[in-house]
């Protein structure tokens, strides 16, 4: 019985898990090279975008440093994986007057690896 309770939890510890976790970090490096042109993986160096290190579960507009556009100020976000897919479908919808121009990642298994890409950058 002990048993079967314990595989119950670990089922409904797993199934609350963010499947975008099951992102490849690998790939995900490869596509960051497309963050790159504005953006590094690099706490405290910023480019014309803000440094993505420790951006998982980090408050949007919160780098050091770093000068965000009204609009994103404003945002009121927290970078959970699930709100980076979101935002990395369409920038420009989900904080629209940001200055980030990127059009966006439609590929969703591009946004599941960077996820888990940026996910190791602590």
């Amino acid at each position: 019985m002990i048993s079967a309770r314990i595989l119950a939890a670990a089922f409904i510890a797993s199934a609350a898990a963010p499947a975008l976790a099951a992102g490849d970090v690998e790939a995900g490096k490869n596509v960051f090279k497309k963050c790159a042109v504005c953006h590094t993986a690099e706490a405290g160096k910023n480019k014309i975008g803000p440094s993505l290190f420790g951006i998982v579960d980090r408050k949007s507009a919160t780098v050091d440093g770093f000068n965000y556009s009204p609009a994103m100020k404003g945002a009121n976000k927290v970078w959970s994986a699930a709100e980076l897919d979101t935002y990395l479908t369409a920038p420009q919808k989900v904080v629209p007057g940001s200055r980030m121009v990127f059009v966006g990642l439609p590929n969703a298994k591009e946004r599941e690896d960077i996820i888990a890409y940026l996910s190791t950058l602590k």
